[in-house]
């Protein structure tokens, strides 16, 4: 496909995720000091400002090729800045271990209807476009698809920087037995819902956020001891626990509906036959 029609939409690019981690600076514990890093020349143990930094490729142990920018600039890329669109297929034909990050692409004002148009023909026909562009000094490919009328750009990972499956010996083509397949597949079907990522959060951050404004409150922090993990040693124990641990979660929430309903039985039952009224025309909408 490098010597096909290339399409180069006029967009913007903008990062369509961003990480919500926490993040803290190391301080000197005596006088709450910034501990900064500074960069030290190995050889005379001097500091060196940026100018007098370069990047070097270690090709063997201590011995190194050092490129300039003029070096960086020389490179022989046919893609740049531009989205370069090379192929069409089917979403279904990439496996997602390939995706890496996404990015909304916004029309330029000349490039409005074009973008536009694109869109709905990729719509109809249930397309996914596959990309070059490079950014940050770097080569990419890329996946061009739609998440309502925007368009996003998910850069990938090269075929060859996805390592194989390696478990260092451990066979896991190994049979298994057809109660244990029926038990695996008894706690799938319990656990199977719509997805909905709205329902998740990360309890973690929430927790680590909370204790950050009790001590900016000047509250006392309890350290809770966390329960220790019970050790699981059979795979038929510890599937039939967790189905029974999913049933009885299923259970509970239908225990108040049945409750209640129970509840309206007995009533009922309690509740003296009323007369039965005169035969009259139904109403309309009864």
């Amino acid at each position: 496909m490098e010597g096909g029609h290339q399409l180069r939409p006029p967009v913007a690019v903008y990062p369509a995720t961003e990480e919500k981690t926490l993040r803290f600076n190391q301080l000197h514990d005596e006088d709450g000091g910034r501990i900064r890093y500074k960069r030290v020349c190995e050889k005379d143990g001097e500091e060196v400002s940026f100018e007098h930094i370069v990047k070097g490729y270690e090709v063997e142990k201590d011995r190194y090729v050092v490129l300039t920018d003029d070096d960086f600039d020389a490179v022989p890329v046919a893609s740049s800045r531009a989205i370069d669109i090379v192929q069409f297929v089917e979403i279904d034909e990439i496996d997602p271990i390939l995706f890496k990050k996404s990015y909304y692409l916004v029309p330029e004002e000349t490039g409005a209807k074009a973008y536009a148009l694109l869109r709905e023909a990729m719509r109809e026909d249930d397309r996914v476009g596959i990309a070059k562009v490079s950014f940050r000094d770097k080569e990419h490919i890329a996946a061009l698809r739609f998440k309502d009328d925007a368009f996003v750009l998910e850069t990938m990972f090269w075929p060859d920087e996805v390592r194989q499956a390696d478990f260092g010996g451990v066979d896991v083509k190994t049979d298994v037995r057809d109660q244990e397949l029926t038990m695996a597949r008894q706690l799938i079907d319990s656990l199977t819902s719509e997805w909905s990522p709205e329902q998740f959060s990360d309890a973690y951050r929430d927790a680590l956020v909370q204790i950050v404004e009790a001590k900016l409150n000047g509250q006392e922090i309890e350290v809770v001891e966390p329960e220790p993990a019970a050790t699981v040693v059979d795979l038929m124990e510890a599937l039939k626990a967790s189905v029974a641990a999913a049933k009885k979660g299923g259970d509970e929430e239908e225990k108040p509906a049945a409750k209640k309903t129970a509840a309206k039985k007995k009533a009922a039952a309690k509740k003296p036959a009323a007369k039965k009224p005169a035969a009259r025309k139904k109403a309309v909408g009864e």
